[in-house]
């Protein structure tokens, strides 16, 4: 039996992270938090919103990115008895809604990674456009097809045992790299891939933890290592 549970990788997101459980658990879904070492100042929503049913908090004690609070978070919900997590950013940006599309794609899939394809509205920032223009581009060299839809949404649900496999036998990225590191190598590991489409809202006076050079650079160097990566693949008959 599938068991599901939502997975919210925070860092310094006090603001939103109410409203966001809130929104899940509407959905009759439990949630796991995995605090990525935020100001005390932020903990304390996390340790009242600890005590309410079905919401579960992981505290890390430095911060070492949402890509390493992801791959927690999944080891947590597999020893918490879960087969599958919904990635969920704790910006409030996700139309959560639209999880009731993912389970149903589930239900139909269940060893698919199940992905937001992101619909923007005239709130996205242009920067935001051009830069997953770019990914996309690098996305379809990485697999040699265009079935990488959006390489960045982190608004998807993950199979646990496939991906913990996946986890086993790759490198995967601990920082803003995760999403499009992550979804790469799934499907060169023939995770099936689904995709669901799901409007994002940018707010105005929302917080992003985006490091402007350092992420870009870390991004940068990701794409180079997918690509090497394709090419021994390809010349030792492996797929990507």
């Amino acid at each position: 039996m599938n068991k599901v549970i939502v997975i919210v990788p925070h860092y310094n997101h006090s603001n939103t992270i109410e409203h966001v459980v809130q929104q899940v658990l509407r959905q009759h879904l439990p949630v796991l938090i995995v605090d990525d070492g935020s100001a005390e100042t932020h903990v304390a929503v996390l340790k009242t919103l600890q005590h309410t049913p079905n919401v579960f908090v992981h505290y890390c004690p430095t911060n070492g990115g949402k890509g390493a609070a992801m791959k927690i978070g999944f080891m947590k919900a597999a020893e918490m008895g879960f087969t599958h997590g919904i990635q969920v950013d704790a910006d409030g940006q996700h139309n959560l809604p639209d999880m009731a599309k993912m389970l149903l794609e589930m239900q139909k899939n269940p060893t698919a990674l199940i992905c937001g394809k992101p619909i923007y509205g005239e709130d996205a920032p242009k920067t935001r456009l051009y830069g997953r223009k770019i990914t996309d581009f690098w996305n379809a060299i990485h697999t040699l097809s265009f079935d990488i839809k959006d390489g960045m949404c982190g608004f998807r649900l993950y199979p646990l045992v496939p991906i913990l496999d996946l986890m086993q036998a790759e490198s995967l990225g601990n920082r803003m790299d995760f999403d499009i590191d992550i979804v790469v190598k799934a499907h060169w590991h023939q995770i099936p891939l689904i995709w669901v489409d799901t409007p994002v809202r940018y707010q105005q006076d929302g917080i992003s933890h985006f490091r402007g050079f350092a992420d870009n650079w870390g991004i940068s160097k990701m794409h180079s290592r997918l690509f090497w990566g394709m090419l021994a693949r390809v010349l030792t008959g492996r797929k990507v």
